[in-house]
């Protein structure tokens, strides 16, 4: 079963189960895969979909630190919500010593010497470990395995 499909799934258990955030955010997850498939005509693959989640989790992150600085903690708390239904569809993520690792076989296959080729690693590394890793924490293991 795709991850689509799962996602389908799980929006008609959440209707069953009257499960109102779980069900306002697949639809919301949803919306912007549909969205996506109009706009670039495809129909698009688990990778993309996971892209996707990625990217609205990101968007939680950034509101509950605007919402807890604003004092709303009553939006934050509906923010963590989402991002934890969300999270359900991302795979199981690597440890911060599992990219290390991964980041230094990268840059010893590239041959990179310092930071002036982090462009051409972090290029490498997002094919390599998307949807697999928190791309702040790739960021930062590229940066500390290309320091001088």
């Amino acid at each position: 079963m795709t991850l689509k499909a799962q996602i389908t799934e799980d929006m008609k258990n959440a209707m069953r189960a009257k499960d109102s955030v779980r069900l306002g955010t697949i639809r919301l997850l949803l919306a912007a895969v549909k969205q996506r498939e109009v706009d670039e005509r495809v129909e698009l693959d688990d990778a993309a979909v996971i892209a996707i989640v990625d990217k609205l989790i990101k968007q939680r992150k950034d509101s509950i630190t605007a919402f807890t600085q604003a004092s709303r903690i009553d939006l934050a708390d509906i923010e963590a919500a989402e991002m934890t239904v969300l999270a359900a569809y991302l795979p199981q993520r690597l440890s911060a010593n599992e990219v290390s690792a991964e980041v230094k076989a990268i840059v010893t296959e590239l041959g990179a010497t310092g930071p002036g080729d982090m462009g051409k690693v972090m290029a490498a590394v997002k094919t390599r470990l998307a949807g697999k890793a928190d791309m702040g924490q790739v960021s930062a293991a590229v940066k500390a395995a290309l320091a001088p």
